[in-house]
């Protein structure tokens, strides 16, 4: 049975490393700053997000081969979910209202559910008394397998804010085209780190960390686009 020193000890390794994230990517948004309340729902919607993918997965694994069908099936169904349970709780509500909302409130969502699952990961080491192997494991998945979150459900974030003041069918293919692009990069990583038996961990790597220096500059251009037509020290409300 896990005691409860060693569940604190995994929340606390989950948790505080994406709100570190978290913490790092608001204060990019620190003058014109979302809802507290609309940004904790986004957590809470990651948070769902988890058990509800946990299932999903373990059906994927029963009837799909084993290899790419399944690594490809996990992460289309950690997107997907991510996406819906962000579009059911958040996306619909009048705080949305700049297209740099949408990329926020994603990858809030993101952190939510890369939190949860790091907990998830560090209770088999802690609970077995080790400690080292679980801060490495903590570490590794703060670098890693978070900044993959953040990155692939910022894909979706931006193709909904680019999309912004499109039509309702601009904006589905979007979207459609941010979701199947956040699946693809999901996909590869996770081929990378798992069939590739270790071999091709640091070109993935690589990858998660050149799809966030794009996922900055992209960050910085909506900045650019909304305070270039905001009133000096204001906020749209």
């Amino acid at each position: 049975m896990l005691s409860f020193e060693t569940l604190l000890y995994a929340f606390l390794g989950g948790i505080l490393p994406a709100m570190v994230w978290l913490y790092f990517l608001l204060k990019e948004d620190r003058r014109c700053p979302e809802p507290r309340m609309i940004i904790a729902l986004a957590l809470a919607a990651g948070f769902l997000s988890v058990p509800l993918v946990l299932p999903l997965e373990r059906f994927a694994v029963l009837a799909l081969p084993a290899g790419i069908p399944v690594v490809i099936a996990w992460a289309a169904i950690e997107e997907t979910v991510k996406y819906l349970l962000a579009a059911i709780v958040i996306l619909w509500r009048r705080s949305v209202n700049e297209s740099i909302d949408f990329v926020i409130y994603m990858l809030t969502v993101a952190l939510g559910f890369a939190a949860l699952e790091n907990t998830l990961f560090l209770i088999a080491p802690f609970s077995g008394g080790n400690m080292l192997e679980g801060l490495l494991t903590g570490n590794l998945r703060f670098i890693g397998s978070t900044l993959l979150h953040v990155v692939a459900s910022s894909v979706i974030g931006f193709a909904l804010a680019f999309s912004f003041k499109k039509s309702r069918i601009v904006r589905t293919l979007f979207a459609t085209v941010g979701l199947i692009l956040a699946i693809a990069l999901h996909a590869l990583f996770n081929f990378l780190i798992i069939d590739g038996s270790g071999s091709f961990t640091l070109l993935a790597f690589f990858l998660v960390w050149s799809g966030a220096v794009v996922i900055f500059a992209l960050f910085e251009l909506l900045k650019y686009m909304r305070y270039d037509r905001l009133p000096k020290n204001t906020c749209d409300v």
